[in-house]
């Protein structure tokens, strides 16, 4: 039983397709199969149920899936060892953003960042939640920036800032006369949302404590913009809310539009997560630092109410 056995049975289980997996572990298709079918006969066990498509688990390799897991993690875990003790912090990292953070925060750390730690290869992708806690178990990434908390026993959580949400209200609204909104003000009919997959919609969702739809008579838009949302409502089709960070890059004529909330201000916990085994985390600390240096500056300690990431019922 080798390493690289054991990682072409976790490609194989996450493709489930022996052609698609030789491909991401960059071997031929044949060889991929020959070394799984070794494991196998060393095994005395069938792995995966090939008369299925796509390919499936049986039951006994559902349970080796797991421990391949734990061994290739730990087995990684070693360079880390060894990375920390000579002080190292470099090397390939790749790091998800959902994409209500990215364009507010990159453009404040990233410069930073590379200049200091120069032997770091960052690769930065842009991804919901949804696909960043399922990269992070198969271990795709090394970590993320997100919306918190997941309630997710496998992933941990390091508080990067606390985000205060502002409602965007042009002048001819009926909400425009208030100093400061409160949650009950809002009505989730006259609100432009972001599309389905967002985080932060599921948090808009939470703070007006209804799933409500639309209403028939009024038209139905989700944008996955939020610059659109604020040309729309400057047109007089609705309000928005709008994360802190995404307040300071609007022209004067736009920032007239902003309202604060009372207080406790609803506010979104934006965190640096990453799986539990804590692989790199060398490398994880110093993005943690660098980030949480950085973010002083442009969020001020607020009187916040966390409001869920995760749609509740």
């Amino acid at each position: 039983m080798t390493i690289t056995q054991l990682k072409y049975v976790l490609a194989v289980a996450e493709y489930q397709n022996f052609t698609k997996a030789a491909k991401n572990v960059f071997v031929t298709q044949p060889t991929l199969s020959m070394q799984i079918q070794k494991l196998e006969e060393e095994l005395d066990i069938l792995i995966f149920d090939r008369t299925k498509k796509p390919i499936q688990l049986t039951d006994v390799g559902k349970k080796l899936v797991i421990q391949a897991r734990n061994i290739v993690n730990e087995s990684d875990r070693m360079k880390d060892v060894v990375d920390q003790q000579k002080g190292f912090i470099g090397g390939e990292f790749v790091l998800g953003i959902i994409p209500t953070v990215m364009p507010t925060l990159l453009p404040m750390f990233l410069n930073t960042y590379i200049k200091k730690f120069p032997k770091v290869k960052l690769k930065i992708v842009e991804l919901p939640t949804e696909s960043i806690i399922q990269d992070l178990m198969d271990g795709h990434l090394d970590a993320a920036i997100a919306a918190t908390p997941l309630n997710n026993d496998n992933i941990k959580e390091r508080v990067l800032y606390y985000e205060p949400f502002m409602g965007y209200v042009p002048k001819q609204h009926k909400l425009a006369s208030l100093d400061k909104l409160n949650p009950l003000d809002l009505d989730i009919n006259d609100i432009l949302l972001l599309e389905d997959g967002h985080c932060f919609r599921d948090s808009i969702l939470n703070i007006c404590k209804t799933q409500k739809s639309y209403e028939d008579d009024k038209f139905k838009l989700a944008s996955g913009s939020i610059e659109t949302l604020i040309k729309l409502s400057n047109e007089g089709l609705g309000m928005t809310l709008l994360p802190y960070l995404h307040t300071l890059d609007i022209n004067e004529t736009e920032k007239a539009n902003l309202l604060p909330f009372e207080d406790p201000s609803p506010a979104r916990e934006v965190s640096l997560i990453y799986h539990k085994s804590e692989l790199k985390i060398q490398i994880i600390n110093s993005l943690k630092d660098t980030i949480s240096a950085i973010i002083k500056g442009a969020i001020t300690f607020q009187n916040v109410q966390i409001i869920s990431p995760i749609t509740t019922k």
